[in-house]
């Protein structure tokens, strides 16, 4: 079915063919038709499926047809900021054409203009939880007419301690009201929330609960520690076209990955959760733009961030948290397109892999590497005039 067959206002159906969306996704077409009739719906499907728009399609539509809407009319609550930048630019997108006014709230920026910006018509929130509670605590946000609460990354709420917060929000929300719940991942926790905040909701669940997606081809290469850095300079130059997402395990790692690219003549932006808000922003605008080709971060772009293009994605740490390991691969490969994910794994890393597999359910690929390609790489490295063992002396924590 085409979405220019849905039952949808003809305004969303002419942006969306504007967009090039002719069809719905698996987890969109399961989800469309139950919000439409108003059902609650707790939705569990990989990333890179659609599940944004399974949600925003939708509400869209409620709110085009409600001829009387006051105040805020859907309050969507997300674990992280950019996630909620992220969601308030599709709600913007698909609304262009309409009145409808979205707006992503979020903290770590100054208030004032927040504040000024709620005292003028808002339709839709998306927002984080500290500073929604803030601005309901100092009287400047009423969420009193929400007629459709969406909790969106559900299982990383969860992680990041938010279910106090979610429940807590229902007190200010009518009990007359739709609840959406969407999520990459499921377990007890999660499952029990979902039951807990929405009534009668009903179950949709897309694909194998703990899969990387089939359209993203995942292998591991046995790499030292201290040699990682010859191997990432190797993908970056030999895929000098491609959009390159190597994840590390913290903020200093990060930062020295970073400066060792540039001694080899890579530029790469670096990205954790220490940068401040506006320019985490705008490094990531900067990575979709194109104007990079490598991105080095932490897990905080591990999660609902939708860069596009991203051809491959690189593990440089061995994610701890298994469920990390499917966000990230699930950052190439998305929509239509096919990615490649390659998990560096040192020697102290072996069991994080066994443990990823035995979560997902099945063995990752391995990267066969002759010990000659790999003594090569690192000789071909242009890090220090290939003088790589002073730099080992320097520094070891690679």
């Amino acid at each position: 079915m085409k979405f220019s067959e849905y039952d949808i206002d003809k305004r969303i159906k002419d942006r969306l063919a504007a967009l090039q969306f002719k069809r719905p996704t698996d987890i969109q077409y399961k989800s469309i038709f139950p919000i439409l009739k108003g059902e609650d719906v707790f939705a569990v499907a990989p990333t890179g499926t659609g599940k944004t728009a399974a949600f925003v399609i939708p509400v869209l539509d409620g709110l085009l047809k409600n001829k009387n809407r006051k105040g805020i009319n859907c309050l969507c609550m997300v674990p992280t900021r950019e996630l909620a930048e992220q969601i308030a630019d599709v709600f913007n997108d698909l609304s262009t054409g309409t009145d409808i006014k979205s707006y992503a709230l979020f903290g770590g920026v100054t208030q004032k203009k927040q504040i000024d910006k709620l005292n003028s018509r808002v339709d839709i929130l998306i927002t984080t939880p500290g500073r929604m509670f803030d601005l309901i605590s100092q009287g400047h946000l009423d969420i009193s007419y929400v007629r459709t609460l969406i909790l969106d990354e559900a299982d990383l709420m969860l992680d990041l301690g938010f279910k106090k917060d979610v429940i807590d929000v229902l007190r200010y929300l009518p009990r007359k009201r739709q609840t959406l719940f969407f999520s990459a991942t499921i377990n007890k926790k999660v499952k029990s929330l979902a039951y807990d905040v929405g009534k009668n909701a009903i179950r949709i669940q897309i694909s194998p609960k703990t899969s990387v997606a089939r359209s993203i081809e995942h292998v591991v290469a046995f790499i030292e520690m201290d040699d990682k850095r010859f191997f990432l300079e190797n993908i970056v130059k030999e895929n000098e076209e491609s959009r390159i997402l190597a994840f590390v395990r913290t903020r200093i790692r990060a930062e020295r990955v970073v400066k060792a690219m540039e001694r080899v003549g890579v530029h790469a932006l670096c990205m954790h959760g220490d940068i401040d808000q506006n320019d985490r922003f705008a490094i990531l605008d900067s990575f979709k733009k194109g104007n990079y080709k490598v991105l080095v971060t932490t897990d905080v772009a591990a999660r609902g961030i939708d860069i596009p293009n991203v051809e491959i994605v690189v593990n440089y740490d061995v994610p701890e948290n298994p469920e990390n390991y499917v966000h990230r691969c699930g950052r190439t490969g998305r929509g239509t397109n096919s990615g490649f994910a390659i998990s560096f794994c040192s020697e102290v890393e072996l069991e994080l892999i066994e443990t990823i597999e035995d979560y997902t359910g099945e063995q990752i690929k391995r990267y066969e590497l002759s010990r000659g390609d790999y003594e090569q790489i690192k000789w071909d490295s242009e890090d220090n005039s290939n003088d790589w063992r002073s730099l080992l002396d320097e520094d070891t924590e690679w």
